[in-house]
């Protein structure tokens, strides 16, 4: 689970770094025939009885100390050998691994764990194999039966454990070793809901404490909101490096190359507004040309079916701003031009925090809105949403894409689920960092009024009355006098 890995650098700058990864690559021979591994050692290299299989591929990144990393890909993309490589499972076929300090990994489900020991016992094997005394481990072992909360199987041997106690467990032991470097693979995922909050709150305050994070998950809301920075990878190598959000983005696309025969096979088909004038004269608010964010240091991801050709913020009067006040309204303003055909557009924005939580994200299906169908490539998209931003004061930043669905899909939107629906829609350009905005506090009567507390204030009503004290005379009668003797 745990092990010191790699050796401290020697000048202040590189100091700074937990992790440093240069053209990493490992390669494994596949054979089809177990004895002809045996047969390869008498061949002496004079013919190839396997075929190579590249499981990385010249990868690269660094890593900060108090920083978090997702590695993200699809199956198969090298992210769990990544991080086995890092803790010093694996041994790279090529390339430099630097890692500062003593690393905690959670790698699969019960590495680390002999399942024939108790939990007690495997708490003090794992401090052993970091070179904790025993002394040390047992002054933890409060907060680490607090924190795994098994009760009395800490004194059962592991192999009878849940999934769920046994990565609690595993958790637990992994963070409370004082670990510089936490490597996580998966592990969250096994959790409940309470589980899963507990530990991110864990991982904060290691972060804030110095601790720097790598986590592989397929859950992208976590990527998200956990990590400041990714790396994704597919088929062993490198696509991408750079902020979670845009890399989330970029893994999207990866995931939907099915989809794009789908969405635009019967355009041609669908029925059409006319394409004169669709959009040149909708009788819609559009803001000024001087209302218009630059694009050009906008980073735009995109599978070359869309482009986006204006982002404005404007408040309730159609000006553009960056700083609204608690309670007000902000107005979205996007227009997309359609490189390929498509039958019907989605589009939205997602609205996240200074802490990368996402306080907003709606799109147009959500707003079951009336929306063009069947459009041509040159055609332009545009598009609004006005939020109500009763949210908490502080920096926000936004997002903005669109998105397809066949038409087929989209008669069916009430009775298909998100989940499905989510897996039918063909993203084509979203802004991960379009840009960002302040809410302020309230001015109300003249002065700063905060209108409730919290990430977000949530729909409902409340009630207060006086209710008057219950009549004496229901009230049991106690005598204050000294009883009578007998």
């Amino acid at each position: 689970m745990s092990s010191d890995h790699g050796a401290t650098t020697s000048t202040a700058d590189e100091g700074d770094y937990s992790i440093r990864v240069r053209n990493v690559s490992k390669i494994y021979h596949l054979y089809d025939r177990p004895q002809d591994r045996l047969r390869q050692a008498f061949l002496w290299g004079r013919k190839k009885l396997y075929r190579d299989f590249w499981a990385l591929r010249d990868v690269s990144f660094d890593l900060k100390r108090g920083q978090t990393m997702a590695i993200i890909g699809r199956n198969g993309s090298g992210k769990s050998t990544m991080l086995q490589i890092l803790a010093g499972v694996l041994q790279p076929s090529a390339g430099e691994v630097t890692v500062n300090g003593r690393v905690g990994a959670l790698l699969e489900l019960g590495s680390g764990f002999n399942p024939e020991y108790t939990g007690r016992e495997n708490v003090h094997l794992n401090g052993a194999i970091l070179g904790i005394s025993r002394g040390r481990m047992d002054q933890r072992m409060d907060e680490i039966l607090s924190f795994a909360d098994i009760g009395q199987f800490i004194d059962q041997p592991v192999k009878t454990y849940s999934s769920g106690m046994f990565v609690r467990l595993a958790f637990a032991v992994t963070t409370c070793v004082d670990a510089d470097v936490l490597l996580i693979d998966e592990a969250l995922a096994v959790g409940d809901v309470f589980f899963r909050q507990k530990c991110y709150d864990r991982l904060e305050s290691l972060r804030r404490r110095g601790v720097s994070i790598i986590l592989v998950s397929h859950a992208m809301n976590d990527v998200e909101q956990f990590c400041q920075h990714a790396v994704l990878l597919d088929r062993g190598e490198e696509l991408f490096k750079g902020s979670a959000a845009e890399a989330v983005r970029r893994y999207y696309l990866l995931e939907q190359e099915h989809l794009e025969q789908k969405v635009a096979g019967s355009a041609n088909s669908a029925s059409r507004e006319s394409d004169h004038g669709q959009f040149e004269d909708t009788g819609e608010f559009w803001p000024a040309d001087g209302a218009f964010v630059d694009l050009s240091a906008v980073t735009q991801v995109s599978n070359e079916w869309a482009t986006c050709t204006a982002l404005a913020l404007c408040d309730n009067a159609g000006r553009p701003a960056g700083s609204f006040e608690q309670g007000a309204t902000v107005s979205v303003f996007t227009e997309y031009e359609l490189l390929r055909d498509i039958e019907i557009p989605v589009v939205g924005a997602v609205i996240q925090n200074d802490k990368g939580v996402i306080v907003h994200g709606k799109n147009s299906l959500q707003f079951r809105t009336e929306v063009p169908c069947g459009l041509k490539a040159g055609n332009r998209v545009r598009f609004r949403q006005d939020i109500k931003l009763e949210i908490a004061p502080g920096e926000y930043t936004y997002e903005v894409g669109i998105a397809a669905v066949s038409n087929e899909d989209y008669q069916k939107l009430d009775v298909i689920s998100h989940v499905d629906m989510h897996h039918r829609t063909l993203r084509l350009c979203h802004l991960p960092a379009a840009g960002h905005f302040a809410v302020t506090y309230n001015q109300q009567h003249g002065s700063a009024q905060l209108l409730h507390y919290g990430v977000a204030n949530l729909p409902g009503d409340c009630r207060v009355v006086g209710v008057s004290s219950p009549a004496k005379v229901n009230r049991p009668v106690i005598s204050t006098e000294p009883a009578a003797k007998p």
